[in-house]
Parts: C-alpha cells; sequence; structure tokens
C-alpha cells in the first residue's frame, strides 16, 4: 500500500508538472493598419523581436503568430513605406490568444534619406521631448507600487516622491493640482480615491490597472489639444476588449478586489469592465488604526468598429469612497498609543465622497487623417464635517457640502497634406454647474477666530480653440512644430475674454547622428482658477472671487534636451533642462501665502479669498537610462535637480511645499523563462521644507475648534526634512496552466526598514485616563508635548491575479 501510495503521488506529481509544461506556447494575433487613414495594411510583416521570420498580414491587415513561448514578448512590425513600430511586452499565454492593434505611420522621405537616422524612433512632432511611455506591464510589477498608477510614474524623472501614505502627483517643482488627465480623448478630473478637492492627490489610485494598455505621460511641451495643464498631461489607453472569446481576471490585490471581464458584444464591438472593493478597513481596523478607509469603484470601455472609417468608443468610471472613524480604538485607555490615537481622532473629519465620469468619442477616418468628435460629462460629490467629541449627536462644527458637475464637447480635426505638413485644429466648450455649502471657522488675519457659513452657486461656461502645425524637413533630419491656444470662460468677470489668454508654443528636433536627437521646447500654458476658488462666497452669497481681478493662472516654459535611442538594444538616454515661470498664482487673503503650496492632505483648497498676483518659478535638469526588456532584463536610472520657489517680497524667493533638490530613483529587474520575475526600486531623495506649527494654535479656543496645531505661515517653509531613502522588491511567480494561468507576487516597501523624516508632531499635554487636554499656567493656553514622528516601517504584502 506504501508503494501505491508512493507511486500515486509521484504520478500526480508529473501529471502537474505536464499541465505546467505542456502548451506552454501561445498565440499573438492583431490587426495592422495605417495610422492616419486606419485602412488595413496587407503583407505588412510581423515577427518576435530577435526571430528572422514571422508572419505577415492578409488583406485585412491581420496576421497571427502560432507557437509563441509564454511570458512577455516584443513585436516588431514593419512594411515598405512605412516607419517600423516595435509593440513592447505583449503577454502570451497558453489560455487565450493576445490581441493588438498596430498603426503604422508613412515615412516622410526617401529610405536612403532615412538611413542616417535609422536608429531614431518616430516622435510625436508636437511634443519631441518631456514624454515618457509606460506598459501595463511596467505598472504591474513596479516594486512597492502595489499596482497602483500614481506611485508608478514616480519611477520617471521629473516626479517628486512624497514621503507619505498619499498619491500626490508632483511634476518639475508644480503642485498637485496642476496635472491634467485623459483616457482614451475623454477627460477625467482625478485619478485617486479620496481626492483633495482643488487638487488632485489621494492616497489610493482611482483607476484598475487591468484595464490600461499603456500612458503616456507628458512632463512639459504639453499638446495645443489638452488645456488647463501647467505640470503634466497623462494620456491613459484602455485596452480594446478582445473580440473572440469572454475572459475572466481576479485579483486580490495588496488593498483590494477585483474582477475584470471582457469579450464580444457583437460581431463589430466589444467590451471591457471592472470593479473594485477595498478591504483596508478591515486591515486597518486589525491594527488599531484611527481611521477606516473604504473604497468602491467602476469601469468600463465599449468599442465598436462598424467599418473601416469609423470608430465609436464609449467609456465610463466611478467611484464611492468613505472615510470613517474608528472611534473603538478611544475606548481602552491602557493601550500604548491611546494618547496618540485620541489626539488624531480629535481633527480628521468624517469624509463621504463620490464622483463619476462618463463619456463618448467618434473616430471619422478619411483618406489625409480624421475627425474626432468627444462628449462626456463629469460629477464630483463631496461632504466633510465634524461634531464635537466625534458624537453625531453633538454640536456641528464644520461642515462642507460641495459638488461639481461639468458637461464637456470636443470637435477635432487631425489632417496630413501631401507635402508631409501635419495640422490639428479643433475647439471645445463645457457648460459648468458649481454648489458649495461651508459651515465653518477660520483665523482671520489678526488671529481671531471668526464664523464661516455660506452658500453658493454658479453657472458658467468654458470655451477654447487650439491649432498646431508640423512638418519634417532636411531629409527628415528637422522637425519643426507651432501651435497656439485661446481659452476663456464667464465664470468670472476677468476670465472672459479668450484674447487675453492666449497660449503659443513651439518646439523643434533636430536628428543631427544616428539615434541621437536635440529637442527643444518653448511655450505659454494656463489654468482656470479652481472651482473651490471661483465659489466662495461672503455670508450674503456673493462671490468675491469672481470679479474683474480674476486671472488665469500663466506658466511660461522653456525646455530642452538631447536624447539617444537605440532600437537593436531597447535603450534609452535621456538628458532635458526645464525652466518655469508662474504668473497670476491664486493667494490665500489670510495666510498671504500662494495656494500651490497646499494641497498634500485631506480636505479642501480654495475655498477661500484670495488675489491673483502670485510669482513662482521651478528650474532644474533631469537624466533617464533606460533599459527596456531585453533578454529578460529591464532597468529605469532617474535623477532629478529641481528648485521649486515662490516670491514673498520683492526679490525674495522661498522655497515652495515641493522643492526635493535631488530626487534618484533607480528600478530594475530579471525575468526568467520559468516564470519567475525579481524586481527591486531604490529611492534616494531629498526631504521637503515644511512650515512650523503657530504658538498661538494651543490657544483654548483654537485647539478646542480645530483639534492640531496650525501653521506659522510668517515663516513659511523656514524648516526642512531630513533626505531619505527607501528600497522596495518585488518577487512574481506565474504558472500556465491549458486554460488559465496563477501569478503570485510577494513585495516588501522599504524592506531596510528606514526611518522616514517627518515634520515633529504636535501635540497637547492630555489626561493619560480620559484623552482631554490639560491646561498649563496660563488658563488661556494648554500644555504643548512634541513627538517624533518618523519611523521605519517593513510593509510585506501578498497578491494573487487569476486569469480565466
Amino acid at each position: 500500500m506504501k508503494n501505491l501510495a508512493f507511486r500515486s503521488v509521484v504520478l500526480c506529481a508529473l501529471l502537474l508538472q505536464g499541465l505546467l509544461v505542456w502548451g506552454q506556447t501561445g498565440a499573438i494575433r492583431g490587426f495592422v493598419f495605417d495610422a492616419v487613414s486606419n485602412d488595413p495594411i496587407p503583407f505588412a510583416t510581423v515577427v518576435l523581436e530577435g526571430e528572422a521570420s514571422g508572419a505577415s498580414t492578409d488583406f485585412d491587415g491581420a496576421f497571427e503568430l502560432i507557437n509563441v513561448p509564454a511570458g512577455l514578448r516584443n513585436v516588431t512590425v514593419s512594411f515598405v513605406g512605412y516607419e517600423t513600430k516595435t509593440v513592447y511586452e505583449i503577454e502570451v499565454t497558453p489560455a487565450r490568444p493576445a490581441v493588438i492593434r498596430v498603426g503604422l505611420t508613412e515615412q516622410a522621405v526617401a529610405i536612403e534619406a532615412a538611413e542616417v537616422v535609422v536608429e531614431r524612433r518616430a516622435t510625436q512632432a508636437e511634443a519631441p521631448l518631456s514624454v515618457r511611455s509606460l506598459g501595463t506591464n511596467e505598472i504591474k510589477r513596479n516594486p512597492g507600487g502595489g499596482r497602483d498608477i500614481s506611485r508608478a510614474i514616480r519611477t520617471l524623472p521629473g516626479v517628486a516622491a512624497i514621503p507619505s501614505f498619499r498619491n500626490d502627483i508632483v511634476i518639475r517643482g508644480g503642485a498637485p493640482n496642476e496635472n491634467r488627465f485623459y483616457i482614451d480623448g475623454i477627460e477625467i478630473p482625478n485619478i485617486n480615491h479620496f481626492a483633495t478637492q482643488g487638487a488632485s492627490g489621494g492616497p489610493v489610485g482611482m483607476i484598475n490597472v487591468d484595464l490600461v494598455e499603456n500612458i503616456d505621460f507628458y512632463a512639459g511641451a504639453f499638446p495645443a489639444a489638452r488645456g488647463n495643464a501647467l505640470s503634466s498631461v497623462l494620456e491613459f489607453k484602455f485596452k480594446e476588449a478582445r473580440t473572440d472569446e469572454w475572459t475572466a481576471n481576479l485579483v486580490v490585490g495588496t488593498s483590494d478586489l477585483g474582477l475584470t471581464l471582457e469579450g464580444p458584444t457583437g460581431e463589430n464591438s466589444s467590451l471591457i469592465a471592472s470593479v473594485r472593493r477595498s478591504y483596508l478597513q478591515l486591515l486597518f481596523k486589525a491594527l488599531g488604526l484611527p481611521f477606516l478607509p473604504i473604497y468602491n469603484d467602476y469601469q468600463f470601455k465599449w468599442t465598436a468598429r462598424p467599418d473601416d472609417r469609423n470608430a465609436i468608443t464609449v467609456l465610463g468610471l466611478g467611484a464611492l469612497d468613505d472615510f470613517e472613524l474608528n472611534l473603538a480604538i478611544a475606548e481602552d485607555t491602557t493601550a500604548d498609543n491611546y494618547l496618540e490615537q485620541v489626539a488624531i481622532l480629535g481633527f480628521l473629519d468624517v469624509q463621504t465622497q463620490w464622483n463619476y465620469t462618463q463619456g463618448a468619442k467618434w473616430d471619422r477616418y478619411q483618406d489625409d487623417g480624421r475627425w474626432t468628435f468627444v462628449a462626456s460629462r463629469n460629477m464630483l460629490n463631496n461632504r466633510a464635517y465634524k461634531n464635537a467629541d466625534n458624537n453625531p449627536d453633538s454640536t456641528l462644527l464644520r461642515d462642507y457640502v460641495s459638488r461639481e458637475i461639468e458637461n464637456k464637447f470636443r470637435a477635432e480635426r487631425r489632417r496630413t497634406f501631401p507635402n508631409g505638413m501635419e495640422a490639428t485644429y479643433g475647439l471645445g466648450a463645457e457648460y459648468v454647474k458649481y454648489t458649495n455649502s461651508t459651515l465653518s471657522q477660520e483665523l482671520d488675519a489678526s488671529n481671531v477666530l471668526r464664523p464661516v457659513e455660506f452658500s453658493s452657486a454658479f453657472k458658467a461656461w468654458k470655451y477654447g480653440a487650439f491649432a498646431n502645425a508640423s512638418q519634417r524637413i532636411w531629409d527628415n533630419r528637422l522637425t519643426w512644430s507651432a501651435g497656439l491656444r485661446l481659452d476663456g470662460s464667464s465664470a468670472a468677470e476677468g476670465l472672459r475674454n479668450p484674447l487675453e489668454y492666449t497660449s503659443p508654443r513651439a518646439s523643434l528636433s533636430w536628428a543631427f547622428a544616428p539615434g541621437w536627437t536635440w529637442n527643444a521646447n518653448a511655450g505659454i500654458y494656463r489654468q482656470l482658477p479652481a472651482y473651490t476658488i471661483l465659489g466662495f462666497a461672503d455670508a450674503g452669497g456673493n462671490r468675491i472671487n469672481a470679479g474683474s481681478e480674476a486671472r488665469y493662472l500663466s506658466n511660461r516654459q522653456l525646455v530642452t534636451g538631447l536624447r539617444w535611442e537605440s532600437d537593436a538594444t531597447n535603450r534609452v538616454i535621456s538628458l532635458e533642462g526645464f525652466w518655469k515661470k508662474y504668473l497670476n498664482a491664486p493667494v490665500s487673503v489670510n495666510r498671504g501665502i500662494a495656494l500651490a503650496n497646499l494641497g498634500a492632505d485631506f480636505g479642501v483648497v480654495g475655498n477661500e479669498a484670495v488675489t491673483f498676483d502670485g510669482v513662482g518659478r521651478a528650474y532644474g535638469t533631469e537624466l533617464l537610462i533606460q533599459q527596456r526588456l531585453n533578454r529578460g532584463f529591464y532597468g529605469l536610472l532617474a535623477y532629478t535637480f529641481v528648485r521649486s520657489e515662490f516670491e514673498q517680497s520683492e526679490d525674495e524667493w522661498v522655497a515652495s511645499s515641493w522643492d526635493n533638490r535631488h530626487i534618484l530613483s533607480m528600478t530594475g529587474g530579471k525575468k526568467w523563462e520559468s516564470g519567475w520575475e525579481l524586481g527591486a526600486r531604490l529611492l534616494v531623495s531629498g526631504g521637503l521644507p515644511y512650515t512650523p506649527v503657530d504658538p498661538q494654535s494651543f490657544a483654548v479656543d483654537q485647539w478646542n475648534y480645530f483639534g492640531r496645531p496650525l501653521p506659522d505661515y510668517t515663516q513659511l517653509n523656514a524648516e526642512r526634512n531630513g533626505a531619505f531613502h527607501q528600497l522596495d522588491i518585488r518577487v512574481d511567480r506565474k504558472w500556465f496552466f491549458e486554460r488559465w494561468s496563477l501569478d503570485v507576487f510577494f513585495e516588501v516597501q522599504n524592506a531596510t526598514g528606514a526611518a522616514v523624516p517627518q515634520p515633529p508632531v504636535n501635540d497637547v499635554v492630555r489626561n493619560p485616563f480620559t484623552g482631554a487636554p490639560i491646561l498649563s499656567d496660563d488658563p488661556n493656553f494648554y500644555d504643548r508635548r512634541v513627538l517624533d514622528p518618523s519611523a521605519g516601517t517593513v510593509l510585506p504584502a501578498l497578491g494573487i491575479i487569476v486569469e480565466l
């Protein structure tokens, strides 16, 4: 019997091994088409990178590569008269064929002339520099990123490292509200849960990476069709769902559960959709943390291609977020951190927030380009409130309820001329509704608490027009681009005239040697003040920031740099320098600081009186060395030197809250054919400045209301945190079965347990049995105590992904 049992075990092991070995190949299917006209390209050559032969497309532009080894593969597509294109990191599994669509761009010059720059990959003429691309697998495997897109882009040059649990996107010294986001050309207002209204940050990303095909990240040289951006534009491209069969993807991530489905909805249409639910609240409750974040989200993309000349896209995403207080932790007076928990519960607000974006896009292709029509609607509902003693039946200390609604339309024409010139032009309009009900108190210029209570609402139009032209000349060696944008809004008297808010821009790209280009861009970019600013009102409901003094925030940029790129080795090296000057920045009347220094916390930015006369600047340099996946290895080194400052008085500059100065990020890894993958990321960054607390904050009346100290803005960013470093490690193991695959990953954030320097935490001395503040010898003040929050915590996480 023992021998029989032993043989059974061996047989089962062999059968399991057979399942894992048999069928370790898959297929790649796809379509190759003209990127301008959308016409199929027959007889194009499609090969796996490094292979001598592959497949050819048929008359419909379709192809299939079979017996492709499972794993991540690069595919190169070429055709006479078109620029060769490589699609990186296509995931091949035995369970289902991978499906891709590849658009090729016609070569502007004869082949013999182009041979001078055969190593140079075609770049977008309008933005020849400051543009990086991330694929879905680069985001998924990012060590310490938790499959979060906002964290993945921190590996790129120019992106600040914020040492906290938030996803604030800070680019080249700019504020978090200076970024704009698009999915398949449809604008979305924010990409994070628990968003800070008037900014863009939040603790958890809202976009499910399983729907993302790639991201184009613009840190400068913004396209004329993308308005209202000062620091970055993120162009997300969602996957186009497969049309052959329905598949599923189940993810148990580091903070949530997710389900993604995709498949055909008709002969020429398909759908990909996902839902996610967090379990962070369960983890936080088990750890005894004072707050319980709960988030849910959904997203989908439906695509219909009735013929080669038309494509219709409908997409949507939304989130429901609740930020509850864990009041149970204040019941255990014997806990070691009892007083600290009580202190946090004393100032945290309860927050509920929901938002959605729904949009539709119609691409109408023609022989010389296409028309694109986009219509969308997005809405944000945000409430934050605080009851005395956190008792819902007690006095309401503060209550903020706001709603933003935007209805948008954009018409855009892209056209290619016989002489090689390309042009983009169009116009856009938005109808906006905003409401705000505020019950609060604030400190006036004399440091005296005064009540703030108002309700306001406005409806307004936003309108703009744009045009851009570009051309390659001198045997394709020099590319020039020039564009103009005009914007206006009826939201304030001073914003109405678009001729006052013109935004010219120009770019040059010179391919002076094989693989080498020199690139430059100059432009003026503008941003509408946040609705929280334009909607702020006095007690009578009169909007006080909506007069003739209101201005678009203006940003003037100069960027130049060198780039070397090798298709043979999948390697890129670039060096760029940038300079930005801010004008008309909103400045708080009470605090006397530019609002751009705010936004890295929960709450609202801009719900106060402002002037539009702030001046700022940011400048620096960036180095990028990138090895795309090649023979199983990949890596990225990014170094940024940046200074970010605001003018405090004439010729006196003060560091902004985003002045990191030095940021070094090194990410790399190795993939083995056996399914194992090891990756690591090392971050070294200079510390951010911070503002010391105001001693007056410990006055009894102020502390009883705010529950925490307030910054002394007369010493704006006078102190600075120390430099910090963090090492993140991730290990993946993937198994391929005949009809499904399993991916298990384990990652460790801050593997060395390095302490992250933080500003000192100021609290009041408390009664150890009740947590109540204790008066000092001066009955008008509480006694003060200072804590060091710097700590090094190792955060392990385990995740499971099942693909069916």
